[in-house]
């Protein structure tokens, strides 16, 4: 145990005194990680799919991919080819943003994570190649984009969400003229209701659950209308997170 720390004395010195090249490829891989952390942030605040690690990493990732491809050329007597590594760092992305894309019944999300991923990972290409005025001018550039193009397509009703439904009757012998008439309301709106759930408590009411997927100033309108039918004695309603 003593020869070893001995030998770690002696090598610790000697490892201080990094190279400028060492320098400069730490330094590109902490623009790197701090690059995709800041995009990841964002993402990570909206729940969505790719959070902070994931485009830290994968910012990280590239960069160092990219140092490696650039820095092993030497290694082969300069004849290789120095982009033939960082080439193959877009298919792999591509692989890893298909599985941020989810299908369901309201339609498509992840796109725009999926699309995140594909923006990280060429910001971590322009660290590994020390374009660090490009990483900067990229990374404020995707983040205004998701902050401010986000607020504009909400306050413009340019994005549907999906808001689930609890409507209680005032009696249940029946509760198919509450879905007629709920299926009146959304036929005028061309709009649909999905998994319908009718549920009977004790005190002989009925619980009919269902979800709608529209846009902000059409779910508006549909709570009014639904709280103005005669057959309906309190409606309940949960607003989901809107498509990615």
């Amino acid at each position: 145990m003593v020869h070893v720390c001995s030998e770690f004395a002696v090598w610790m010195p000697n490892w201080r005194q990094l190279s400028d090249q060492a320098l400069d490829s730490s330094l590109r891989l902490i623009v790197a990680s701090l690059a995709g952390g800041a995009i990841g942030l964002e993402r990570e605040l909206k729940h969505r799919p790719s959070g902070l690690r994931t485009n830290l990493f994968i910012c990280f990732g590239s960069a160092m991919f990219t140092l490696l491809s650039y820095r092993m050329v030497p290694a082969f007597g300069g004849n290789a080819d120095p982009t033939r590594v960082a080439a193959q760092i877009i298919p792999g992305i591509g692989f890893i943003g298909a599985g941020s894309i989810l299908r369901d019944k309201a339609g498509v999300s992840g796109l725009t994570s999926a699309a995140t991923i594909f923006v990280v990972a060429g910001i971590g290409m322009a660290a590994g190649a020390g374009l660090y005025q490009t990483v900067l001018f990229s990374t404020l550039l995707v983040l205004v984009c998701l902050l401010a193009l986000g607020q504009i397509e909400k306050r413009c009703n340019l994005k549907p969400f999906d808001v689930s439904y609890d409507l209680i009757s005032t009696q249940c012998e029946n509760a198919a003229p509450i879905i007629a008439e709920v299926n009146r309301i959304l036929d005028l709106m061309a709009l649909s209701m999905e998994t319908v759930r009718i549920l009977s408590t004790d005190d002989k009411h009925c619980h009919v659950h269902f979800s709608v997927d529209a846009y902000r100033s059409q779910q508006e309108a549909l709570q009014q209308r639904f709280k103005v039918i005669s057959l309906v004695s309190a409606v309940a309603f949960t607003s989901h997170s809107e498509r990615d």
